[in-house]
C-alpha cells in the first residue's frame, strides 16, 4: 500500500518543524522566576523585625542564567526580564520569609537598602555565587541541567553575632518535548530548594538568626 500524498505531506511538515527547533538562533528568552506569594494574616506577624538586603551578584558570567544547544547547531540563551537576576532572587526570599518562615509562622520581612533600617532585629545579606541552567538537545530528548550556589549572611543585633550558611543544589531532568517552560520551572524549583533548604538549617532563637546544630 503507498502512501498518499497527505500523509508524505505531513510527515514533512513534522520533520521541517523539528529541524527548525533543533536550530538556535542566537536569541535570549526570558525566564520569570517570581513566585506569587499567598495571602497572610497580619494578626499572625511574630516581633522580630527582620531586613533582607539586596544580594550581590557574583557570578562569573552575568550576562545570561543559562542556554541551549540545539542538535542541529546554534544556541539559545536565557536570562530574567531586566537582568537582574540578584533581586529576582533577594524578592523570593523576602516573601517567602515573610509569608511561611521559620516553624511555618509568618515574619516582619522587608526588602531595604543597607542601613535604612537601623532598629531590624536581623539584618540578612548574601551573594549569588552560581544560578544557571544548561539544556543539551539530543535526538528526541533534551538534558536539562539546573545548579545553585548561595552564601547568606545574617547579622544579629542582640549580640552582634553573625550566622553564615552556604547553599548549593541541583536538579537535572529529560524531556522528550522541550518547552522553555520546561528550563524556567526547573530553575525555580531549584531556588525553591535552596530557600527550603536555608529554612531548615536555621531557626530563630530570641530575636537572633542561629544555625540548627547537625545531627
Amino acid at each position: 500500500m503507498k502512501p498518499s500524498p497527505l500523509g508524505i505531506l505531513g510527515c514533512a511538515i513534522v520533520v521541517v518543524t523539528m529541524v527548525a527547533g533543533c536550530r538556535g538562533t542566537g536569541t535570549v528568552r526570558a525566564l520569570d522566576l517570581r513566585e506569587k506569594p499567598p495571602m497572610v494574616q497580619v494578626t499572625d506577624i511574630q516581633p522580630v523585625k527582620i531586613v533582607v538586603e539586596p544580594f550581590d551578584d557574583r557570578r562569573a558570567d552575568k550576562s545570561r542564567i543559562g542556554l541551549r544547544t540545539h542538535l542541529w547547531g546554534g544556541t539559545t540563551y536565557f536570562n530574567v526580564p531586566g537582568d537582574r537576576l540578584a533581586s529576582v532572587i533577594t524578592q523570593r526570599i523576602a516573601d517567602r520569609l515573610r509569608t511561611r518562615g521559620w516553624q511555618d509562622r509568618v515574619w516582619d520581612v522587608r526588602v531595604a537598602s543597607p542601613g535604612s533600617v537601623p532598629d531590624a532585629d536581623i539584618v540578612i545579606s548574601g551573594q549569588v555565587v552560581d544560578f544557571s541552567a544548561s539544556a543539551k538537545s539530543r535526538v528526541l530528548s533534551t538534558v536539562i541541567d539546573t545548579k545553585s550556589r548561595f552564601k547568606v549572611v545574617a547579622k544579629n543585633q542582640v549580640d552582634q553575632s553573625t550566622t553564615i550558611r552556604n547553599i548549593e543544589g541541583g536538579r537535572s531532568r529529560t524531556v522528550f518535548w522541550f518547552s522553555e517552560d520546561d528550563v524556567q520551572e526547573q530553575l525555580s524549583v531549584t531556588l525553591k530548594d535552596g530557600i527550603e533548604r536555608l529554612i531548615n538549617d536555621t531557626t530563630i532563637e530570641d530575636k537572633a538568626l542561629r544555625s540548627v546544630p547537625e545531627q
